[in-house]
């Protein structure tokens, strides 16, 4: 009988850790990346050299994330392996997924040191308040052990009217910047700054934090963080990884284990997401959920997107896994059928094997006609 994923994991993270293999030599041996399953050597063995992309990312802006839980659930989505890209919006996706281990892959080098900072603020907290506290910079509540069983409401009202001090700002940075040095992972001076950098903007700005990018103006529907931590699922709850201690634990959990594992990586290259693969299979492991926000877009405008299709229909899955995506344009023409009035984002999902019987049959025309085809039904 095979032993768990998280087993086999654990039990190499509790051994000593080896120094950090770089992207190149990962490169140049994709199969070590099987034996490399401790934290920082398996970062290292499944990443690529970083690329740019004209936003900082630090949050979503897609306020219509969880409008695919329900689904989710309805669909029996559970376990397995879960793919993503992007910040912490993936964080309520495993929770509610519950999967042996996550991938969260991005070309953004930023993004790795950014999950890294929420590694650290993970590691150091024992609930969701003192994430949050920690998270924003502000004191942690002197009896916070006793906030476990608050609703996600009383925090943000904590929050919001707590501000933050000097005392506290460099409190919770130097919490973060020690974990982080505790990570394995190898990171340069330039690195730890731009950690510092990323933690500052969310203590400044706290829960009015917005997404923000270089080459486009800011858009009014750009959702705050506190709209995203309050933010509900299609049957009315409160449904962010912050909304339930219950939720919140286990992506702590799966965290200290190491197991939520940040990769750079352009989803339609050769190296990460293949390896990706390459080692769910090797480890007989199947991706239940693929959250590809709309990163397909982009891969479909620069000519790439066929590479990136045939990787994925290469992907471990079984009948019931998917990939979830986002289409941005409610409220204008072109809005998808299945938007929801008052988001301007739509979360979409499609079986994994509709999607490979699709590009089976020659793929698709176009970005549309993607987010078109195959559609279930979120409702």
């Amino acid at each position: 009988m095979r032993a768990p994923f998280g087993l086999l994991v654990s039990a190499l993270i509790a051994v000593a850790t080896p120094a950090p293999l770089s992207a190149q030599a990962a490169a140049a041996r994709p199969e070590s990346c099987a034996a490399a399953a401790d934290f920082p050597r398996l970062v290292a063995c499944l990443s690529e050299p970083g690329g740019y992309f004209d936003t900082d990312n630090l949050i979503s802006n897609e306020r219509s994330y969880l409008h695919v839980l329900g689904p989710l659930r309805r669909l029996g989505v559970r376990g397995g392996a879960y793919i993503g890209v992007g910040p912490d919006q993936n964080f309520s996706y495993i929770a509610r997924i519950r999967p042996t281990v996550a991938f969260v892959v991005d070309i953004r080098r930023d993004n790795l040191l950014q999950h890294l900072m929420f590694k650290a603020l993970f590691a150091r907290s024992r609930n969701r308040a003192e994430y949050l506290a920690l998270l924003l910079g502000r004191p942690v509540p002197p009896d916070v052990q006793r906030w476990s069983a608050r609703p996600v409401v009383a925090l943000v009202a904590y929050a919001d009217s707590t501000p933050a001090t000097d005392a506290s700002a460099a409190s919770a940075r130097r919490v973060v910047l020690e974990e982080v040095k505790r990570s394995g992972v190898a990171l340069s001076a330039a690195d730890l700054a731009t950690i510092e950098r990323f933690h500052s903007a969310f203590i400044q700005a706290g829960l009015g934090l917005q997404f923000s990018s270089a080459g486009r103006t800011p858009r009014p529907y750009y959702p705050t963080l506190r709209q995203l931590v309050l933010e509900r699922d299609l049957d009315g709850d409160q449904a962010s990884y912050l909304a339930s201690e219950a939720d919140f634990q286990f992506v702590k959990a799966l965290q200290r284990r190491g197991l939520v594992v940040p990769v750079v990586g352009n989803l339609a290259g050769d190296h990460a997401l293949p390896t990706i693969g390459r080692f769910l299979r090797q480890r007989g492991e199947r991706v239940s959920a693929f959250y590809t926000s709309n990163v397909e877009d982009y891969l479909m405008r620069d000519g790439s997107f066929a590479r990136y299709a045939r990787t994925v229909t290469e992907l471990p899955r079984t009948r019931n896994s998917v990939i979830i995506r986002s289409y941005f344009g409610g409220g204008f023409r072109g809005a998808h059928p299945q938007a929801v009035p008052g988001y301007f984002s739509t979360q979409l999902l499609q079986s994994l094997d509709a999607f490979a019987a699709r590009q089976a049959r020659g793929g698709y025309a176009s970005y549309r006609d993607l987010v078109m085809a195959d559609a279930m039904p979120v409702d």
